[in-house]
């Protein structure tokens, strides 16, 4: 009876401990969310307002003050923020410039990654393990480091103000990682299917395309996740290679809601969580993908 007490007292600590961790990362999401439904009023204190912006009065004329609001509830939930933000902010432009960056940027890290991988770990040429520790160099070159190189490069190939601009070296940093993922899944592939496609009549690229390139799937939702979110969230190197709106993707714009002197801040929370949902929906749609992925690297044999 003691040992089941124990067991008992013991699960429902880990259970509280647990719930603890759940809270902890889900308020940042609650707090964003109920934030952008919010005024400068509610957030910080000031005068009740109607929904249209104007202030409201009570019977003797005086204006009605409220409490600072920056944590509970919204007393009016204002879902014209949503529209400011994507009206005036141009949200809509800039969501889509994202998805257009971040989507061309994962097919090419994929398709490097996958190759480079294929190079390293299924063909013998000399030089391979250099060239495998010179890649690997890239995962201690913090991405910011490369600023003024990258931007001089650019600016001599005349690609600034383009979605290139971006693409290529949101690209070049993930690759770097994508072949350290990719090593652990291609080193599962037996050597006896490569050995076949040559008996059959494939070539080197005839074996990738036809053997091994079908066998990493399981590696695109891994590797095509962290690119994401590597280009998702990147706000440096958006900033700084691109100038034109029609090519600014979201956290310039969300930047861009922030004013010099005044801010309206409903409309800021507004676009910051039109910038994280897409990122929570991509995980909640791989995250089993991931999870597998990572074990079929991981497991040799």
């Amino acid at each position: 009876m003691k040992n089941q007490s124990k067991l008992k007292a013991s699960t429902v600590f880990v259970h509280l401990m647990l719930l603890v961790l759940v809270v902890v990362n889900l308020f940042p999401l609650y707090w964003m969310i109920t934030f952008s439904l919010k005024d400068n009023d509610e957030i910080f204190g000031g005068y009740l307002k109607d929904n249209a912006g104007a202030i409201i009065y009570s019977e003797s004329g005086e204006k009605i003050p409220v409490a600072r609001n920056m944590i509970g509830l919204p007393r009016t939930w204002r879902w014209s923020n949503y529209t400011r933000a994507m009206n005036t902010g141009n949200m809509g432009r800039y969501f889509l410039n994202s998805l257009i960056v971040s989507v061309f940027a994962i097919l090419l890290t994929l398709l490097a990654a996958f190759m480079a991988t294929y190079a390293l770990t299924r063909l013998a040429w000399k030089g391979r393990k250099l060239m495998n520790k010179f890649f690997m160099l890239g995962l201690t070159i913090p991405i910011h480091a490369a600023l003024v190189p990258v931007f001089l490069i650019l600016s001599r190939m005349k690609l600034l103000d383009t979605y290139i601009a971006l693409i290529i070296p949101y690209a070049a940093f993930s690759l770097s990682m994508g072949i350290l993922i990719s090593i652990g899944f291609m080193g599962d592939i037996p050597y006896d299917l490569d050995e076949a496609a040559f008996l059959d009549g494939c070539g080197v690229w005839g074996i990738f395309f036809r053997v091994i390139f079908p066998l990493m799937m399981p590696a695109t939702a891994t590797v095509g996740i962290y690119t994401f979110l590597q280009c998702w969230n990147e706000l440096l190197f958006a900033t700084v290679f691109v100038s034109k709106g029609r090519f600014m993707t979201l956290p310039v714009g969300v930047k861009q809601l922030v004013g010099q002197h005044t801010t309206d801040w409903g409309p800021v929370g507004a676009a910051l969580a039109i910038a994280t949902i897409p990122t929570m929906i991509v995980y909640a749609l791989l995250s089993r993908r991931i999870q597998e992925g990572f074990i079929a690297g991981a497991v040799k044999g």
